[in-house]
């Protein structure tokens, strides 16, 4: 599947070719940080089919929490959007933010990951209230 992204400001623009049953949802704290919410979407696309449209992203290098490596975050530098993230060298694939992704509707979780740092109330968002607007 084709799949476009775009930063919130527009500065940075890629395309990319994603297989739709690769989504995964992860709970994991360091995901939690870097999205200040409770989870992160991400869809992995083969480093070959990456193409930046538009603009450059900022980066940021990460020592992952438990395994030790050291991976790469790139986002917008002007307004923020999480582009992002790949092995700092020679990345085999990106992972994409889903949030990012003009697609993002059909990109559905197939799995969650890291389920023990989930929040609690994670699971049952759907239980909240709520309306079609502010």
């Amino acid at each position: 599947m084709k799949v476009h992204g775009e930063c919130h400001c527009g500065a940075v623009a890629f395309e990319a070719d994603v297989d739709p049953d690769r989504v995964t949802l992860c709970h994991c704290s360091d995901c939690q940080v870097l999205t200040g919410t409770a989870y992160r979407i991400t869809v992995p696309a083969p480093a070959q089919s990456f193409v930046l449209k538009q603009g450059r992203p900022s980066t940021y290098i990460k020592t992952t929490a438990d395994s030790g490596r050291l991976r790469l975050h790139a986002f917008c530098g002007r307004g923020g959007t999480p582009v992002y993230s790949a092995a700092v060298e020679n990345a085999p694939s990106y992972g994409l933010r889903v949030g990012c992704l003009a697609e993002r509707a059909s990109l559905v979780p197939s799995r969650q990951i890291w389920r023990r740092s989930a929040l609690p109330w994670s699971d049952h968002i759907a239980d909240v209230p709520g309306r079609a607007g502010e």
